[in-house]
Order: structure tokens, then sequence, then C-alpha cells
């Protein structure tokens, strides 16, 4: 796929979990599997509504959905669903389509990732992927106060590129990205239509 840049723009953000990394399948069976052991169920609409933010916050909104108040800490969920997600990570693949953007502008514009995941876990699937080495920074759930659709997850890196967001274009896969970026006043991509998502 041929994609150009939106003109006037001097750096890039790229979302991970569904932008760059196919993690999604992945983070959907970790977070179904995590939910059976407490005698709870999710279905793939209530994860995509929640795309984009963290872990901890999924925990508790699953919590009250879920009706397991007094049952089951944010942190048991979260530990036991970090547990499944690492034991498939190895098999999450790049999205090819967003990849060739980053390789095509690499060393010719700012880039940066900033996700609503866990560190520890996005720092995984960027080495596993390969994508390490195109990003200098990343700004992840635990380097923010506020999370998308919250702009502060931009910002940050906007701010540590040296450049307005105006000039900046994000490439995301979530509702409450798109959300984040537009407030942020930086132009968004949605790039779901770019590949088959099997979740």
């Amino acid at each position: 796929m041929q994609y150009d840049i939106k003109p006037g723009i001097k750096g890039l953000i790229f979302d991970l979990d569904g932008t760059l990394a196919d993690t999604m399948p992945y983070h959907f069976k970790g977070w179904k599997i995590a939910c059976q052991k407490f005698g709870a169920n999710i279905d793939t609409a209530f994860l995509r509504k929640h795309t984009g933010t963290p872990g901890w916050i999924i925990a508790d909104e699953i919590i009250k959905k879920c009706n397991l108040n007094g049952s089951v800490t944010i942190d048991q969920i979260m530990d036991e669903k970090l547990i499944e997600f690492y034991k498939e990570q190895h098999l999450v693949k790049p999205i090819i389509p967003v990849v060739e953007i980053v390789k095509k502008y690499y060393r010719i514009l700012p880039m940066a990732v900033g996700t609503g995941g866990h560190r520890e876990a996005v720092e995984r699937t960027l080495s596993i992927t390969g994508l390490a080495k195109y990003f200098d920074i990343i700004i992840t759930a635990n380097d923010v106060e506020n999370f998308k659709p919250h702009p502060e997850t931009f910002l940050r890196c906007a701010e540590l590129m040296k450049i307005d967001p105006e000039f900046i274009e994000v490439f995301e896969d979530g509702d409450l990205g798109i959300e984040a970026a537009l407030e942020a006043g930086m132009i968004a991509t949605d790039v779901r239509s770019w590949y088959d998502s099997n979740w």
C-alpha cells in the first residue's frame, strides 16, 4: 500500500496495539481467560469500546460490568490477563501497511509511539516485532496522568519531538485515540480499513 503523509506534516505519532502491531486478538484472549477465572465474561464489542484504554481501567470496568465487586481486585484481573498475554505475545506480527510508513519516514521525520499500553508489554511488543529501533520516544500509560481520549499522551510525544501539534499526523485504530489526536490539535488517520483484523 502506498501512503503519503498529509502536506505540511513535520512529525508522526503511532499508536501501538492494533496500529503498529496486531496484538488485539491476543489481548482479547488474555482478558477473556482472566475473566473466566473469576466467573465473568466479556465480548469483543466491550474491548473494542475500550481500545486505547490502560489495562487497569479495563479491569475496573470489568469488575463493575460483571458485578465482581469484593470478589476480585483490579490487580488480580490484570495479573491474570498479563500472564495469558505474555504466553502468546511471541506470536504478534507487525501491521505491514503501517510499518511501511514507519520505514519510509525513518530518519526523515521525528516519530513517536503514543499508547495506552503498560510499558513492559509495550517494550516487549516493539522488540518482538522488530520495531524498537525506529522509536526513541515512547509514551505509555505509565507516563501520563490522563489517558485517551484525553490528549496528554500525544501532547507529551509532541513536546519531546519539539513539534507543534498542528504539524503532527497520528495513526490510530481506536475511537478514543482518534478523539485524543483531534483534541490535541493534530491530524488523525484511522488505519482500521488498512488490514483485516481477526478479533
